[in-house]
C-alpha cells in the first residue's frame, strides 16, 4: 500500500532508492525549514519587545481619553473580516 505523499516503500529495488532519495530531500528541506522558524523567534522577541510598549502606549491613550481610531481602517477591517470569515 502507498504511503502519504504517494511514496511506496514496498517494491522493487529501484522504487526503494527513489524513496530514500526523496526522504532526504524532505529532511534537507525540514531542517532549513526549522533554521528559518529559529531565527524568526529570535527576531520575534524584539518585536515582541516592541508591541508591548505600543500597546502599554495605547492603553495609556485609552484610560487618558485620547485615543481616536481611524473610523474609516476599523470598518474595512471589520468588513474584510466579515467578508472572509
Amino acid at each position: 500500500m502507498g504511503q502519504i505523499g504517494g511514496l511506496n516503500k514496498i517494491g522493487a529495488a529501484g522504487d526503494a532508492q527513489k524513496t530514500s532519495k526523496s526522504e532526504s530531500k524532505e529532511g534537507a528541506s525540514f531542517a532549513s525549514a526549522l533554521q528559518g522558524a529559529a531565527q524568526s523567534q529570535g527576531a520575534g522577541k524584539i518585536d515582541d519587545a516592541e508591541r508591548a510598549a505600543r500597546v502599554q502606549e495605547l492603553k495609556a491613550q485609552v484610560t487618558s481619553g485620547q485615543y481616536e481610531p481611524d473610523l474609516s481602517k476599523v470598518a474595512t477591517s471589520l468588513l474584510r473580516f466579515l467578508v472572509e470569515g
